[in-house]
């Protein structure tokens, strides 16, 4: 138990978002929205003028943030940057691969679905002997 992650419990812990402006729109108006006094958000909209600079760095901005538990990301931006999100490994935050208005979800790309499926297959296959 000690080297279990902990979710931070002063408050709460927030959700991350990175899509698209009417995704983002919704969650917003869900109240997942937070502005720290570094005037620091916990969402990044992503247009076409967003450069996958900014995407990989706010992804690794939210997902080193102690107060985040999890991030949301829309799969074909999450299809963007697919080496950082397959290569983060961490329980806390836990990443989560959403669909978008435009984009709908392919669940042959999302990272978490394979991770679950190979585990699944490795199981099945250690139970014969």
């Amino acid at each position: 138990m000690a080297n279990k992650p902990q979710i931070p419990n002063k408050n709460s812990a927030l959700i991350a978002v990175i899509a698209d402006e009417d995704t983002i729109t919704g969650f917003l108006l869900a109240g997942v929205g937070n502005v720290d006094i570094r005037r620091k958000t916990n969402y990044l909209i992503v247009d076409s003028k967003t450069t996958v600079k900014q995407i990989e760095e706010a992804f690794k901005e939210f997902t080193a943030r102690e107060d985040i538990a999890i991030v949301l990301i829309s799969q074909y931006i999450a299809n963007m940057i697919r080496f950082l999100v397959d290569s983060y490994n961490k329980p806390i935050p836990a990443i989560l691969e959403i669909p978008s208005k435009d984009h709908p979800y392919d669940p042959a790309h999302d990272s978490v679905l394979s991770r679950v499926k190979y585990l699944f297959s490795a199981e099945s296959s250690s139970s014969r002997f």
